[in-house]
């Protein structure tokens, strides 16, 4: 349990605090740490029946003779949850080392127990983002879902149950690109924050060592109405959003999904939040929180290739996409619709006045020669003004 590099280390420096050579051994009496290096994996005789009797001894200079590796002192054991895992010798005068015993057998005990917590508190996160990657990896055609479902009992979380997908990526405070190179210190902090925005012992918060960024797995209450689930994951997305501004200064996009029942469905639940970032990015940097709702003839149109798109913008946009004011007429088709077609919301999300939008829409109706209210026109002419508005974001 006790590392020989660790050991070494603790051996090195209570050796020059204290004046005295100190040895460590592990269970079995070989020596994996000493202030004299000299020492290191020989074998320490009067360590065994330390370990065994868990009880410290002493070593005058006749006794230290007839045992094996041993040298006049103290010998006491290291004891972690009840069990001997190794033992602490310190050299020189039994009377005057002995003041010193209890104190470095102390140290060395707590130092041990920290160690293994944090080496517990890390196996547990890999084990969490490796539970994440065998969610998006999921195929039901190659992956028994009970092994899936297994290692998320193993960890405390049960994924059978409703859960939402927030994925989360961030940037430092010049937004200069994707916070990778400062994940490795800044991931238990930022951990810590989202763990304690979503608190529900359900939520399993994980970060994506490969990508970057981070995801919660978050516990939907049963009775909860998707659009309900989603308003009031939308506003804790904000506020996480804003958590992480104020006290870590970083610059956080999340994006966001609506519940899933099943391993499958929140397979696709992941990949659906992946691309509501990826997406929303692109059309509505401005914003911080991004929900796939928002974002699904987006998703289907980013689904078709380039080509494709091109000639639906062709074929439907044709004489108003060479019209220099393009870009505002696409603004406007792509407000009229997501406004339900009422002029006076969708002039108050442009920012502009009603008679200005009429002018605008006036515009549309005599460059096509078709009239917007007809779904037949309005339709493709709002997926031809998205499929551009990806093509001139991407």
């Amino acid at each position: 349990m006790l590392s020989p590099s660790l050991a070494q280390e603790i051996a090195r420096d209570t050796t020059a605090v204290i004046g005295h050579n100190v040895l460590i051994t592990d269970s079995e009496g070989v020596v994996i740490g000493s202030g004299d290096t000299s020492r290191i994996d020989s074998f320490h005789e009067a360590s065994v029946a330390v370990i065994r009797d868990q009880e410290p001894t002493v070593h005058n200079a006749a006794q230290a003779a007839a045992l094996r590796g041993v040298r006049p002192g103290v010998t006491l054991p290291l004891i972690l949850d009840g069990q001997g895992v190794g033992t602490v010798g310190i050299t020189g005068s039994p009377g005057e080392v002995r003041r010193f015993g209890l104190v470095v057998k102390r140290q060395i005990e707590i130092l041990l127990r920290e160690s293994v917590t944090l080496r517990s508190r890390v196996l547990r996160e890999r084990a969490l983002e490796d539970l994440l990657a065998d969610v998006a990896s999921y195929d039901a055609d190659l992956v028994e879902p009970d092994l899936v479902l297994f290692r998320g009992a193993e960890l405390g979380c049960d994924l059978t149950l409703r859960r939402a997908v927030v994925v989360l990526e961030l940037q430092g405070p010049t937004a200069g690109g994707p916070l990778t190179q400062e994940i490795p210190v800044l991931r238990p902090e930022i951990l810590r924050i989202i763990r304690e925005v979503f608190g529900d012992p359900q939520d399993m918060a994980t970060s994506m060592v490969a990508s970057g960024r981070f995801a919660v797995l978050h516990h939907v209450p049963q009775g909860l109405a998707a659009y309900e689930a989603e308003t009031a994951l939308d506003a804790r997305c904000r506020r996480l959003v804003e958590v992480l501004r104020l006290h870590l200064g970083l610059t956080a996009h999340a994006a966001l999904t609506g519940p899933a029942d099943s391993l499958g469905a929140l397979h696709d639940a992941y990949h659906d939040a992946c691309d509501a970032l990826r997406l929303g990015r692109r059309v509505a940097p401005e914003e911080s929180v991004h929900a796939i709702s928002d974002l699904r003839a987006h998703q289907m149109l980013a689904s078709a290739s380039p080509r494709v798109r091109s000639h639906l913008v062709r074929a439907v946009a044709g004489e108003l996409r060479d019209q220099p004011q393009w870009p505002i007429l696409r603004t406007t088709i792509i407000a009229l619709c997501d406004n339900g077609f009422n002029q006076a919301r969708t002039a108050e999300a442009l920012h502009i006045h009603r008679n200005t939008l009429v002018y605008r829409l006036g515009k549309i109706e005599q460059l096509s020669g078709r009239t917007l209210r007809s779904p037949r026109f309005s339709v493709p002419l709002y997926l031809a003004a998205l499929a551009d508005q990806l093509d001139a974001s991407g």
